[in-house]
């Protein structure tokens, strides 16, 4: 469907110029331009390993971690030594493994680090591989090979390549590891390199939104924070919906809902990816319970459309529609928005236990 709506206009650019890397549009979050210009390649060429990695890398960003798979596996049987399609092939596996939520996960996440390795050690350049290796090093248990130390080796690594990047690696691990303090500053060191950049700011933001930084704060500090760092980062990505998303959210949890939406609704028309800020806005009505018709007809128009992807995808706009429909008591259209999110992911929680509830109020 993507392919079909987007190819005639994003695709002619990358075969006329004779030259393919999709990495910049990945690393980017232009997942569905990624997509698009994959498509164009594997129609003039099958045989082509790097666009399978590419699509492989959108489809698991889309949370369809099957197809992502098989696609990485259609790269590495192209192409044993690519580098992407290990990322890629990791990618899917490490998605994998965090939907099923059960003992043979761990085998999925086993494997996940050992391609993730695989891709850095095949290329030292790539940015994405040493990111998503340092995050996998630091949240997996001992058992499986985390380790903090190989995090932050990872960081190291990811600075020589992207320095900004590095630091906010760093700040990631560290922020995971307990120690905000610490992490801090290579937070400020990564923001003050890139301040525009949206990968940047939403790891900063999401880091200053955790537990761990909850522990270390105290929860009224860490909500003044959330509040003061979202109003002063919000300039350079007023249009970068990944921004945006982290951007409104720290808003959110920091207790001014209202804020969250105004800037979220005036993004829209110019925002990179109009389609995160309509799943935002939706998750913004349902979990505030303010403008409710507002964020369902935002919804209602996502899911007749392409999403970008690095979001909750089309299971979590159903899921979110089935929040505001039950506050709106349409309840029976409540119950089919949830069986929407389960048809598309059997494992989604939230919509699991909507359906519950409303079984239970039969």
């Amino acid at each position: 469907m993507y392919s079909r709506i987007l190819l005639p206009l994003l695709a002619i650019p990358a075969l006329v110029a004779g030259t393919y890397d999709p990495r910049p549009d990945l690393a980017s979050g232009r997942y569905l331009k990624a997509l698009a210009e994959a498509e164009a390649q594997l129609a003039v060429n099958q045989g082509n390993a790097l666009a399978w990695a590419a699509k492989s890398q959108v489809f698991s960003s889309l949370q369809l971690f099957g197809e992502g798979l098989t696609a990485a596996e259609k790269a590495l049987a192209l192409q044993p030594r690519l580098a992407d399609g290990f990322l890629a092939r990791g990618l899917a596996r490490a998605g994998s493994a965090v939907q099923q939520r059960n003992f043979s996960s761990l085998r999925s996440a086993s494997g996940a680090l050992e391609d993730l390795e695989a891709a850095t050690r095949l290329d030292p350049r790539l940015a994405e591989g040493w990111m998503s290796l340092g995050l996998a090093y630091q949240m997996l248990p001992g058992i499986l090979g985390g380790s903090t130390r190989r995090a932050l080796a990872c960081a190291g690594s990811l600075r020589s390549v992207n320095p900004a990047r590095g630091d906010l690696l760093q700040g990631m691990v560290l922020s995971l590891d307990g120690r905000w303090k610490a992490a801090e500053p290579f937070f400020g060191r990564a923001l003050a390199q890139a301040p525009a950049d949206p990968e940047i700011v939403y790891g900063y933001l999401d880091s200053l939104g955790s537990r761990e930084t909850r522990k270390a704060l105290g929860a009224e500090e860490q909500r003044r924070r959330q509040g003061q760092e979202a109003k002063r980062l919000l300039p350079p990505v007023k249009s970068r919906a990944r921004a945006l998303e982290a951007i409104t959210d720290a808003l959110l949890d920091a207790g001014q809902p209202e804020e969250a939406w105004c800037i979220a609704l005036e993004a829209l028309p110019q925002a990179d990816a109009p389609s995160l800020i309509r799943l935002q806005l939706g998750k913004l009505a349902a979990r505030t319970g303010l403008h409710l018709q507002e964020g369902l007809a935002n919804l209602d128009q996502l899911i007749r459309e392409p999403i970008e992807g690095g979001s909750g995808g089309y299971p979590s706009a159903h899921w979110r529609r089935g929040q505001i429909l039950m506050v709106l008591g349409r309840k029976p259209e409540a119950r089919t928005a949830a069986q929407a999110a389960l048809e598309l992911d059997p494992k989604h929680r939230g919509a699991r236990e909507m359906l519950n509830s409303l079984d239970a109020r039969k």
